[in-house]
């Protein structure tokens, strides 16, 4: 029997694990958002941008580790956007689960992106890419 993607086999331990890392995607690299957008300004140095959706337990967890280190990296900010509330910006970035985090830049360029619960550590390390 094949393994499923996402599934409980090798392959889907695989899957979950590159599931969380912080990369770049080729449609990012001209993507800016604007504190219009966010509906909140944009960090000095950078932003944390996470899309969440009511019942999703990730986010739950997603949201500490970003609050966490937007507090302990001077000029960044973390926005939460309800995905189901702004759906237009969700089909504009495509965003295709939660949750979903993108690492602006502090002219609001996406530099980074990742979908699931990413960890601290690369969360620390994209903001490197950002400031």
């Amino acid at each position: 029997m094949r393994a499923r993607r996402g599934g409980r086999g090798a392959l889907g331990a695989r899957h979950r694990r590159e599931d969380r890392r912080i990369r770049v995607r080729a449609t990012d690299g001209d993507e800016r958002l604007t504190a219009a957008d966010l509906g909140a300004p944009l960090g000095e140095r950078a932003t944390l941008v996470q899309f969440s959706s009511a019942f999703c337990a990730p986010c739950r967890a997603t949201r500490r580790v970003l609050a966490e280190v937007s507090a302990m990296v001077e000029g960044v900010r973390h926005v939460e956007i309800d995905a189901e509330a702004q759906l237009d910006l969700v089909r504009r970035l495509h965003i295709l689960k939660t949750p979903t985090v993108l690492v602006l830049d502090a002219a609001g360029a996406v530099v980074r992106r990742a979908s699931g619960q990413p960890r601290r550590a690369d969360v620390i390390a994209a903001l490197g890419a950002a400031v």
